[in-house]
């Protein structure tokens, strides 16, 4: 069966839209503006024309547009996309600053990332890299504390 807007052609109902004329028999016709782009057979003739004023559409249903994957919040929460590998690192070694070694370490990498993500906008890490900093601060202080203390006790 034709599509909805062919038969509003056949029929005569006028709608807010698209008014074109076929190539074949030259009958003018009124589309609602959202068929653009689609095919179909003429109300008259029976020819296969497309709607003017849109890109063809696919007989197999809209294609979805191409999302950048690093924007995609979900996307981001499960895997590193988009993101910082300074930021990522910095978290790692935030997380294990708790065993005092690699503070300092996780310190240094989380000002690093913060530089790469302030230069670059579109990368994504920065409360990886605010948390490889805290921690690295935190960790890095307690280290010095600890060391001071073995040292003069």
């Amino acid at each position: 069966m034709p599509p909805r807007f062919f038969w509003n052609a056949i029929w005569g109902k006028r709608t807010m839209g698209i008014e074109f004329t076929c190539p074949y028999c030259n009958r003018t016709m009124n589309v609602a503006s959202q068929y653009a782009g689609q095919t179909g057979p003429c109300g008259q003739c029976g020819q296969a024309i497309t709607i003017p004023g849109g890109e063809p559409k696919s007989p197999f249903g809209s294609t979805p547009a191409q999302e950048d994957i690093g924007e995609n919040a979900g996307i981001r929460l499960l895997l590193p996309v988009g993101r910082s590998l300074w930021a990522f690192a910095a978290g790692y070694f935030g997380l294990f600053s708790v065993l005092f070694f690699p503070a300092p370490i996780a310190l240094v990498l989380g000002i690093i990332a913060i530089i790469d993500i302030r230069r670059h906008p579109k990368r994504h890490g920065m409360g990886r890299a605010i948390f490889g900093l805290v921690m690295g601060a935190i960790f890095s202080v307690l280290r010095a504390i600890l060391l001071v203390g073995a040292i003069s006790g």
